[in-house]
């Protein structure tokens, strides 16, 4: 994992203990609703759920009255109408949503999803000529569509209407439909505007029934499952549509839902938002990365249990494939990154590679952020045409910077922190640089590791669940709360899992906790028993033999005494260093002792695998050696004294070399810039 920049949230105690007092919850639930900016008794009570605000009027969404007018319009004379939507978990939902609705109302209705492979995104000119056969008169986008400028016209040509709904971030054109329902509008009043393209689907049928009601409640968990699914901030309406949606989940009456919870290993196990984002959207999600979305959909429409056994069967079959595609060209761009040391130091990650698949390049560059620590995109090509997915970090607009890069490419769309985009092959390389370049422009801030708070590890109990389960439901904008373990003294390292992840026990005075570090081997580890470490930890419930257990799950660790501003600072100077970019950075030559101090620790040890901040320790440095301790092993890399093994471990070559130091292009490089 990146080295992160540790953040302990504020929070106001007065209003926390005011909240606390009103609503008699834990002082602890307080806390932590007051550290996500809840300052108010009457915020807090909607935001335990213990009220609910007013839903929002589905009519205040844009060109929503042209909407129903026309769909109603289509309802009575009984036109065909067509759903057309998306491949991924939202659009999935959005259109299986919209789809039983019509139905429900009498509607000579059909839908359509792209094939992501096929097809791509969005509507295309042969998908509007198939749905003009099958004589649709109107045709309803649900989460894609606001981008479809000459589409809309091609519609209007083959004299059928287009009604877009869609939550994507539109253009300064919009298409030419009889309505153009999307909150993100400039003309939108809705004050919260955060829905996910199911949630502007659900308001759609709110409107068309002129409110809320049962029907629209049955609906409430094909919304929450595509809110989830696409990461959207669990604030506002988000939040109620979630919490409300997540309750109906397991005892929907969807027989494909049902399927897909068994299949799952869910079955009998309480619903929550993580069970969605985890069990849930995933294998929905893979009927479209791995083959066609059109079985997802028709498991969720399915009403013969057989049936949706089956779908249900073939799509976790194909969550597993994702899985395995997934870490295999993970490995792949690793490799690649690490044949071009010099694309660790840009600004903007952007790695390529052939015939890679393109239903999960998404997912590997989201694996990529949390390892780099840096916005990336991956990119796959294939008979000169190149595809490509990013995944961005808090306070980098991946949408602005593709705004940037136009030029470049052919076509891209998404939000702030997650995009696609598509280019020729050849400009690949145009583009790495087009957007590095927009990037070396922009501050992009360093990456955060976020702590709602400190925790005396002796107040750690199994009570500490039911404040946890206030906070519900979690996701983006509203995550599980993270504490701060800090000052542990880490006394045993065991791996479990047949040796994929760690059980690390951690004392603090006379407390001793056991906590669980996934996906981490014991030679990946970095730290030894007797070291003193902070830990980021998530708390969970686990039920053994009936007794209800609190366990501790690792999310991030660290040593406890480096200076995070030092190191920060240092990580900063030496990246841009490499980057090439002007400044001085004197402080950060190291001289002839110090690099030679660093050469036979490494050859003492006989190799090196872990960080520098790791060395520094070892080292007995400080954070503020860490640029010049990088330095060095550069330096040591490029006259050959050092190199990489085939495991990525820096080793000496095995012959010896004799070397003039100040040969090394990076003490030059440094010289020169201070001279």
């Amino acid at each position: 994992m990146s080295r992160k920049k540790w953040t302990v949230k504020n929070f106001d105690k007065e209003a926390a203990t005011m909240i606390a007092e009103e609503l008699n919850v834990s002082p602890y639930a307080a806390l932590l609703a007051s550290a996500r900016g809840i300052k108010s008794v009457d915020g807090a009570r909607e935001f335990f759920g213990f009220s609910e605000e007013a839903p929002a009027d589905p009519f205040d969404f844009p060109d929503m009255y042209k909407a129903v007018k026309r769909i109603k319009t289509a309802l009575d004379n009984f036109e065909r109408i067509a759903v057309y939507g998306d491949y991924d978990a939202d659009g999935v939902t959005s259109t299986a949503l919209l789809y039983s609705y019509l139905e429900m109302q009498g509607a000579d209705v059909v839908y359509c999803v792209p094939n992501r492979h096929t097809e791509g995104y969005g509507l295309s000119y042969n998908a509007i000529d198939n749905i003009s056969r099958m004589g649709a008169k109107l045709i309803i986008t649900v989460d894609n569509g606001i981008s479809a400028v000459e589409e809309a016209e091609y519609i209007r040509q083959l004299e059928m209407d287009l009604v877009v709904t869609d939550h994507h971030l539109p253009s300064d054109i919009l298409p030419d439909a009889v309505a153009v329902v999307d909150p993100h509008r400039n003309d939108c009043i809705l004050s919260f505007k955060d829905y996910a393209g199911v949630g502007v689907a659900y308001k759609l049928i709110c409107a068309l029934e002129g409110g809320e009601n049962e029907i629209t409640d049955s609906f409430l968990d094909l919304a929450a499952i595509g809110t989830i699914a696409d990461v959207m901030p669990l604030h506002g309406e988000n939040r109620r549509i979630v919490r409300r949606g997540t309750q109906l989940i397991g005892d929907s009456d969807r027989v494909g839902l049902q399927a897909l919870i068994e299949i799952a290993g869910l079955d009998g196990k309480a619903i929550k938002s993580g069970t969605v984002a985890f069990g849930i959207s995933p294998r929905i999600n893979a009927a479209g990365r791995i083959g066609s979305a059109d079985r997802a959909i028709k498991l969720l429409l399915c009403e013969d249990y057989e049936e949706a056994a089956e779908l249900a069967a073939d799509i976790n079959n194909d969550n597993v494939l994702r899985q395995q595609t997934e870490q295999e060209i993970l490995a792949q761009a690793v490799s690649i990154i690490d044949d071009h040391p010099s694309w660790k130091y840009d600004r903007v990650l952007v790695v390529s590679g052939e015939d890679w698949h393109d239903g999960v390049i998404g997912i590997v560059a989201s694996r990529l952020v949390e390892k780099y620590g840096k916005p990336t995109i991956v990119i796959t090509s294939k008979d000169g045409t190149a595809k490509g997915s990013g995944r961005s970090i808090d306070g980098f607009s991946l949408y602005d910077a593709l705004c940037a890069c136009a030029d470049v490419l052919e076509h891209y769309g998404g939000h702030t922190l997650a995009a696609g985009l598509g280019l020729p092959t050849e400009r690949v390389d145009d583009f790495r640089k087009a957007i590095n370049s927009y990037a070396d422009k922009t501050e992009i801030p360093d990456p955060v590791q976020n702590i709602d708070f400190k925790i005396n590890p002796s107040f750690v109990n199994v009570e500490l669940l039911d404040v946890i389960e206030l906070l519900e439901p979690f996701g983006a904008g509203n995550p599980q709360p993270v504490f701060g373990l800090y000052n542990m003294t880490l006394t045993d390292i065991t791996p479990i899992g047949a040796g994929k992840h760690l059980r690390l026990t951690l004392n603090r005075g006379e407390t001793s906790l056991s906590a669980v570090l996934f996906r981490m081997t014991q030679l990946e580890f970095p730290y030894v028993v007797g070291e003193t470490v902070d830990v980021a930890a998530t708390f969970e419930s686990n039920e053994y033999l009936g007794q209800i257990r609190l366990s501790v799950l690792v999310k991030n660790i660290k040593l406890h005494d480096m200076d995070e501003d030092a190191l920060f600072s240092g990580i900063r100077s030496f990246n841009s260093l490499m980057h090439g970019t002007d400044g001085d950075f004197t402080s950060a030559l190291p001289d002839r002792d110090f690099i030679a101090k660093v050469y036979k620790f490494i050859r003492g040890n006989g190799k090196w695998r872990y960080d520098n901040e790791i060395l520094c320790k070892r080292l007995n440095l400080t954070a503020a050696d860490y640029a010049k301790v990088c330095v060095a092993v550069e330096a040591l890399l490029e006259l050959g004294t050092l190199i990489y093994d085939g495991d990525g471990n820096l080793s000496l070559p095995n012959e010896n070399i004799k070397v003039n130091l100040d040969d090394a292009p990076v003490l030059k490089r440094i010289r020169g810039i201070a001279g």
